[in-house]
C-alpha cells in the first residue's frame, strides 16, 4: 500500500508537470504570431495597426496589470477587444446570439526572451458555431478575417 501511494504519487507529479503540456492541442482557427518586440512596444504597435485598418480598440484589459498593482508579478498579458459598429450591425442582422462572441480579441503575451506574440482566432472560427447567420454571417466573418490578417501582420512585423 505504500508503495502504491508513492508511486501515485509520482504519476500525479509527472501529470501535473508535464501533461497539460503535452496534451495542449491549439482550438480552430487560433493564430499565433512571435515578434521581435517587447511587449509594451507590441502593444503600441497592435493599437497604432487596428487604427491604420479602420478598426476601434473597444477595451483593453491586463491581467498581469491588475495582478502587479497587487504585488504578483507577472509576465505582459493583455487582451485587446476590437471591432467597430457597422461591423456589429451586420452581424446583428444576420445572427443575434453571435453578438457572445463581440467585440473580436486579440491577445499580447510577453515571452520568457522577454520579446512579445500575439494570439487572435479567426473571426471565421469565432462565427463558425453559429449557423443561424447564414451566407451573411459567413461574408462577414471572411471580411474580418482579412482585416485581422493585416493587423496582426502589421502588428508583429520587423
Amino acid at each position: 500500500m505504500v508503495r502504491w501511494n508513492g508511486l501515485a504519487g509520482l504519476l500525479i507529479a509527472f501529470w501535473v508537470g508535464f501533461g497539460p503540456h503535452v496534451a495542449f492541442a491549439a482550438p480552430d482557427g487560433l493564430q499565433v504570431l512571435t515578434s521581435p518586440y517587447g511587449f509594451k512596444e507590441l502593444e503600441e504597435r497592435l493599437g497604432k495597426a487596428i487604427t491604420d485598418h479602420g478598426m476601434l480598440r473597444v477595451f483593453k484589459a491586463s491581467a498581469s496589470a491588475a495582478a502587479n498593482r497587487r504585488g504578483v508579478d507577472l509576465p505582459g498579458d493583455s487582451v485587446f477587444g476590437i471591432y467597430r459598429n457597422d461591423f456589429a450591425v451586420r452581424m446583428i442582422e444576420a445572427s443575434q446570439l453571435a453578438g457572445t462572441e463581440a467585440p473580436i480579441l486579440i491577445h499580447v503575451m510577453e515571452q520568457p526572451d522577454g520579446t512579445a506574440a500575439l494570439a487572435y482566432k479567426t473571426p471565421s472560427s469565432v462565427f463558425a458555431p453559429y449557423a443561424d447567420g447564414g451566407t451573411a454571417l459567413t461574408a462577414l466573418a471572411r471580411e474580418l478575417d482579412t482585416i485581422f490578417y493585416a493587423i496582426a501582420r502589421q502588428a508583429v512585423a520587423p
